[in-house]
């Protein structure tokens, strides 16, 4: 039986890429929790640049976009932290709270219609804890890539971007990599090359565009995933210094704090002591399948996506049981020049 299909480097990658949508066993939804920790970590910074950006200017509405916002409920938490950071102050200025509008960006395939079933849940949360404080909150989408222009020029005030810069805009033409479908150890120096370069054309286009869509003094909250599986075929896991050259070299950003911070890989299973090998790797292996699902199947076909998974939880399990795996995380705060 021919498993292999059309490869991803023959179709622009926005056509296939996307997080298993819904809220199944599978979803990316109910396989985020890595993703939310990191988001609350990074939230002493993401409230404090807000704080920062508000008390400068005091806008009526406030313009923010989240780029690459997936789905579930990790979708709504920056959000509710820019909320309760611009809340706390006003009543700290005894000012009125401004509007907030939210422009919650991914590529066209994202579950849009799953964040939008939430809206009631999010509306409901913000008048019980909120109590009415708030101004009106409108929340709509704008799909596309972050890679081009998505907003008018000066348009924008906050922009927050939380593991999704590690993805690039296309997959790489690269020297031969046996065995690999990602930089490893065995990979010839060519290969490490060819994905920097993509990165550094990647994340230049993302911060012009951002430059050109904000408002001078706008702030912008980065999370720069550092650590993640190879199975993520379309990405590159830029070091500090990467991602600083990068914002230096581009010049529309001053760079106000980068901070690093490691996460482990089972850190979110709450009985992981008394977990034994094998259940830890399925429940790692099930948070790399909600996001690499589709481009894998798309490359190797639906068949053998249940086996592949099945293979990677075992082999990720006794890895697990040797070595501590960890994400490394960079939180960049910016205010455009």
């Amino acid at each position: 039986m021919e498993l292999q299909k059309e490869p991803v480097g023959d179709l622009q990658l926005h056509q296939v890429l996307r997080m298993n949508e819904g809220d199944g066993d599978n979803s990316y939804s109910n396989n985020s929790f890595l993703q939310k920790k990191v988001i609350l970590q990074a939230k002493p910074i993401l409230q404090e640049t807000i704080v920062q950006l508000y008390s400068k200017s005091f806008p009526e509405c406030i313009t923010m976009a989240d780029m690459g916002c997936s789905s579930g409920p990790n979708t709504f938490l920056p959000i509710w932290e820019v909320m309760e950071a611009i809340d706390e102050s006003s009543r700290k200025l005894n000012r009125k709270n401004p509007i907030l509008q939210v422009f919650l960006n991914d590529l066209p395939g994202n579950d849009f219609n799953f964040i939008f079933r939430s809206l009631p849940s999010f509306h409901k949360k913000l008048e019980e804890e909120m109590g009415g404080r708030f101004g009106p909150c409108f929340i709509a989408a704008m799909p596309g890539s972050f890679h081009g222009r998505l907003f008018p020029p000066r348009s924008l005030h906050f922009v927050h971007s939380s593991y999704s810069l590690h993805w690039l805009s296309e997959v790489q033409e690269i020297p031969l990599n046996k065995g690999n479908i990602y930089v490893a150890k065995t990979s010839p120096p060519g290969v490490h090359k060819a994905y920097l370069n993509q990165f550094e054309k990647d994340f230049t286009a993302f911060l012009r565009c951002r430059s050109e869509e904000m408002i001078p003094g706008g702030c912008m909250g980065l999370i720069e995933e550092s650590k993640l599986d190879s199975f993520n075929l379309p990405i590159y896991v830029a070091l500090a210094e990467e991602v600083k050259d990068v914002i230096r070299a581009e010049r529309s950003f001053t760079i106000t704090r980068l901070e690093s911070f490691h996460v482990s890989w089972d850190s979110c299973i709450d009985d992981r002591c008394s977990m034994d090998k094998y259940t830890k790797g399925k429940y790692a292996a099930k948070q790399v399948r909600a996001i690499t699902e589709a481009i894998l199947a798309r490359h190797f076909g639906d068949e053998i996506v249940d086996v592949m998974f099945q293979r990677f939880s075992i082999k990720i399990g006794e890895y697990m049981e040797t070595f501590k795996g960890a994400f490394t995380t960079h939180v960049v705060s910016m205010i455009k020049a």
